[in-house]
């Protein structure tokens, strides 16, 4: 126990009180937000035979062609299979307030009729991150300021973005995909059979697995998570989060003691430190103003 707490302490982890999660994700505080909110543009990033995928665009006030503003991009989770862009819209708002450019991406969800895996899922989002970074005088972003977000399993393909040399046949592989700064939420971030998604991506499971994949040399990375998480368990995000030290990287873990899956999108409170301790954290590497 002692380690443990030691531990926290040392990766600059904290704990807070959570309170029940409401039953339906449609009441939730997060919802609550999204419901008010509109993207400024869509942008069409890459088209997979004839499906169009787009990024919901959040610019901010005083935007102008030729920015070098900071770029916040996040991505959904739903188990690869539902969901969409617009549950992370409140994330791209939030920082589009602070100044940054915003988007929340669209990708193909998983089914099996169509033989769409969770590798394709891995594939739109890297493409994603290469179509911002190759366009980045148009879109006003600095190519060297992207912070890439992700919930659940939106937070395993932002750590994708980074970790998997898993690419399109069309992508321009000269650029590169990878972020300068990663924030996960709850992320699905272990896919052996003790963490989630096993049997969903089949046999080739840890070459999509985050906790198996770390390696020095990638993004920081924080990742807020619940200790009471019955979908992706927590000892998989403090394995990650290990993993990540003693190969030399910066990595902060955020703990919730007793907290469930997406507990941060539940309450005010509860997603306003998550915000707070994501901007802190984003100050401290500049990629806020």
């Amino acid at each position: 126990m002692t380690r443990f707490l030691l531990l926290l302490t040392t990766a600059s982890a904290a704990f807070a009180q959570t309170p029940a999660p409401k039953s339906k994700t449609a009441n939730d505080y997060v919802a609550q937000l999204v419901a008010t909110l509109t993207p400024t543009r869509k942008i069409v990033y890459k088209k997979v035979a004839d499906r169009e995928l787009s990024l919901h665009v959040f610019q901010p006030d005083g935007w102008k062609v030729g920015d070098k503003r900071a770029c916040y991009i996040t991505i959904h989770g739903g188990g690869w299979t539902g969901m969409g862009p617009e549950r992370m819209f409140s994330f791209a708002d939030h920082f589009a307030k602070l100044g940054l450019v915003s988007f929340s991406v669209e990708y193909r969800l998983v089914k099996a009729k169509e033989n769409v895996t969770v590798f394709d899922c891995v594939k739109d989002v890297r493409s994603a991150v290469r179509y911002v970074r190759a366009h980045a005088t148009e879109l006003g972003i600095d190519p060297n300021k992207i912070i890439v977000s992700g919930g659940s399993a939106g937070g395993h393909l932002a750590a994708a973005t980074a970790m998997f040399d898993v690419n399109e046949d069309s992508d321009d592989l000269k650029i590169s995909p990878t972020p300068n700064a990663l924030v996960l939420l709850f992320p699905v971030i272990d896919t052996s059979t003790d963490g989630y998604g096993n049997t969903r991506i089949g046999e080739r499971w840890k070459e999509l697995s985050p906790a198996h994949n770390v390696r020095p040399g990638l993004p920081p990375t924080i990742t807020f998570h619940g200790t009471a998480d019955p979908t992706t368990p927590f000892k998989g995000a403090q394995a990650f989060h290990d993993a990540m030290l003693k190969a030399g990287n910066r990595s902060e873990l955020v703990v919730n003691q007793g907290g469930q899956h997406g507990y941060l999108m539940r309450t005010q409170p509860l997603y306003d430190e998550c915000m707070e301790k994501t901007d802190a954290f984003l100050k401290s590497l500049k990629l806020l103003p």
